[in-house]
């Protein structure tokens, strides 16, 4: 498997690399200090996964993001307290492993395998947070649509701001003129009731069924 290693530790990637280097099943393509890099890495490198330093902080939201845009890529969280909570804020960011921070490098090793032939381990506890955690995070039909819905060119406007985008780079993107952008942000939030575009952003990466085309 090609991975990409995430952590702001230079002497923790150099280990893990001389590490994984005695693993034949293992190639490591980089390793980075933070998400841009990862970013950066993944436009450049065919890769089949991210292991990312989480003892240090990172923003889930950005996780969010990278996994949105790399859905084949698998994200995994480095030395993540193992708490029925934090596994599953992790979860919800599109990580879809974790390796404990009293792993072993055996453990460690393993759980990369697993997460990439689709598997997960954890502590029955954990697995039983999760399935309640799903029951009670699955909205009611239309709970979280907002009270119009949107049109399709307000779907793309909202997706692209769920990117990061400024008005000028959605016009760009969209081909349309900065006032028409504008004319449009204004209706999303209208439509979101959010006062701030940066609630937006935050809105649609944790629904990111709202931008959505409706089907034909």
């Amino acid at each position: 498997m090609n991975i990409i290693v995430l952590t702001p530790v230079r002497l923790l990637g150099d280990g893990l690399t001389a590490c994984f280097a005695r693993r034949p099943e293992i190639n490591v393509l980089g390793i980075v200090n933070n998400l841009e890099g990862v970013r950066d890495s993944l436009e450049s490198h065919r890769a089949d996964l991210v292991l990312i330093d989480v003892t240090h902080g990172v923003d889930l939201y950005d996780v969010r993001a990278l996994a949105a845009q790399w859905p084949d890529v698998a994200l995994v969280a480095l030395g993540l307290n193992e708490q029925r909570c934090e596994v599953i804020r992790c979860g919800r960011a599109g990580f879809t492993g974790y390796v404990a921070r009293e792993a072993s490098l055996e453990t460690l090793c393993k759980a990369l395998c697993d997460v990439i032939e689709g598997k997960l381990a954890c502590p029955a506890e954990i697995s039983c947070g999760l399935l309640r955690a799903l029951f009670r995070s699955d909205p009611p039909p239309d709970a979280t649509a907002p009270a119009q819905a949107l049109t399709p060119r307000e779907g793309d406007v909202l997706r692209l701001i769920g990117e990061g985008l400024s008005n000028k780079e959605i016009a760009r993107e969209l081909v349309l003129s900065v006032a028409t952008v504008k004319h449009h942000v204004h209706n999303v939030l209208d439509k979101l009731n959010l006062p701030r575009r940066a609630q937006a952003m935050r809105r649609v990466r944790d629904a990111p069924w709202l931008a959505a085309r409706p089907r034909s």
